[in-house]
């Protein structure tokens, strides 16, 4: 069904999203994407207030969130205002006008990222429906606004304002790479607003205005480093996109593989976007390494594994480790490109239970029955539910009360019970390891056990990490 004004294809629609590549501009060092977003801030200011998105129709959820009866279904739109007026009257004061409380939806609907970012709007939108059917957030409809981050970082910062400045939304949910994530780090704590991030990432970050609702390297790649170690595969190819997280996530890595008798053979990066691998395969081919561990990011993905499998490599003789690869993107790759291969994450859509089962279901009838879940869709829906949850408790939509609600606050999610720890603002959750099957999804192979991990973003559980933090 489709979304009036939302700038994203179709929900459930035929035909794929608009992958033409844009060009990007990378981090190339902390100090100049600092400048580059404070001159963002400084020449953004008069961009016109987006058109406001409805949410899909989808069966209701049990939420804990009051059932009172809805209130008006749309919010005046905000005055725009200079950033030092947004201090002096928080966007979270504004977002309840008229009514119904805005939320910010920001998200690659366009460019590179979007064979991955649109279906994770997609579940962010189907929570707020499903919230505002149970009653809304104390007693307020959600009103979504949906702005295209378009896989650019600038971009991405420049709505981010717009959302927080004119629109006074209450929080805003998305981001996929962690370069737009950095991106838009510094709006919301100028602007003290909230970010609710959805997507695995190389941790070593802290800001108080960001929930990551997503996994740390402790619930994500350090496992998937220790399954492989298990496995025997000690000698490892290290490829990524070229940004911030795969050479931070790689960092990470290397120190492990040293500390635990492993050896990195090479690494090796590439711009997102990248089509041609020709010359990673022959790399790869030429220094024989036992597996590769891959963080590529976007629709790169297709194109490094249709040439693998084109230069003979296959699960058998070339595992690759994923851990940006889900079943969304599986469905780009080829079935065919993939079958056999591993990914980590803390979710998948063949697990097991009534809750993840409807979630599915809900997800396929809202958007297609060809649609699939994978793990950044699941922690973008309850990263929702987690932020409704904190505004319930604290009484109010003030982004400081918010805040200091969070410990504690769970969920009880697709993956099972995720529970919100305020020290880091990161989820406690299980970690897991998947292999592709010939219908796309994954075969759990692995998992963490029943008790939750504890997020440790800084690595401070490992006798290694400091050699990573440099603390």
């Amino acid at each position: 069904m489709p979304f009036p004004n939302d700038p994203s294809p179709t929900p459930g629609g035929s035909s794929p999203p608009d992958l033409s590549r844009r060009k990007f501009l990378r981090f190339a060092s902390g100090a100049a994407a600092l400048t580059a977003i404070g001159g963002i801030l400084a020449a953004c200011g008069g961009a016109a207030a987006p058109a406001v998105s409805s949410a899909p129709a989808s069966a209701a959820a049990k939420a804990s969130v009051a059932a009172s009866a809805a209130a008006s279904p749309a919010a005046s739109a905000a005055a725009k205002a200079s950033v030092a007026a947004s201090a002096a009257a928080s966007p979270a004061a504004s977002a309840a006008a008229g009514g119904a409380i805005k939320v910010g939806v920001l998200n690659s609907l366009s460019g590179t990222m979007a064979i991955s970012e649109v279906a994770v709007k997609n579940a962010t939108l189907m929570a707020i429906d499903e919230i505002n059917k149970a009653g809304g957030v104390m007693g307020k409809q959600l009103t979504p606004v949906v702005q295209d981050g378009a896989s650019d970082w600038p971009t991405f910062a420049e709505k981010a304002k717009l959302l927080l400045q004119n629109e006074k939304v209450a929080a805003i949910f998305g981001c996929w790479t962690s370069a737009s994530r950095k991106a838009t780090l510094p709006v919301v704590e100028q602007l003290n607003g909230l970010l609710y991030y959805p997507v695995q990432y190389e941790g070593l970050e802290a800001s108080k205005n960001i929930f990551y609702i997503a996994a740390p390297p402790n619930q994500q790649i350090i496992p998937a480093v220790t399954y492989m170690l298990e496995k025997g595969w000690k000698n490892m190819y290290l490829l990524g996109s070229d940004y911030v997280f795969p050479r931070t996530a790689n960092k990470v890595i290397k120190a492990q593989l040293k500390a635990e008798g492993g050896t990195t053979v090479a690494e090796e990066y590439t711009p997102l976007g990248s089509t041609d691998y020709s010359a990673v395969v022959s790399k790869i081919k030429g220094s024989k390494p036992q597996a590769v561990f891959n963080t590529l990011n976007g629709d790169s993905n297709v194109a490094f594994f249709k040439q693998m499998k084109a230069a003979g490599f296959t699960a058998e003789n070339m595992p690759v480790m994923s851990v940006s690869v889900a079943e969304e993107e599986v469905a780009g790759i080829g079935v065919d490109n993939f079958k056999g291969q591993l990914t980590a994450w803390n979710y998948f859509q063949t697990m097991p239970g009534d809750t993840n089962k409807k979630f599915v279901d809900n997800f396929k009838k809202a958007y297609g029955a060809n649609k699939v879940t994978d793990d950044p869709i699941e922690h973008a829906y309850a990263a929702v539910y987690l932020w409704a949850k904190q505004v319930e408790k604290a009484g109010s939509i003030d982004v400081d009360k918010v805040r200091a609600a969070a410990d504690g606050v769970f969920f009880d999610s697709p993956q099972g019970k995720v529970t919100l720890d305020g020290a880091t603002q990161h989820i406690f959750q299980k970690a897991m390891i998947g292999q592709a099957g010939d219908d796309g999804q994954f075969k759990i192979l692995w998992d963490s056990g029943d008790k939750p991990l504890q997020p440790d973003p800084y690595l401070k559980t490992y006798s290694w990490g400091s050699t990573v933090t440099g603390s």
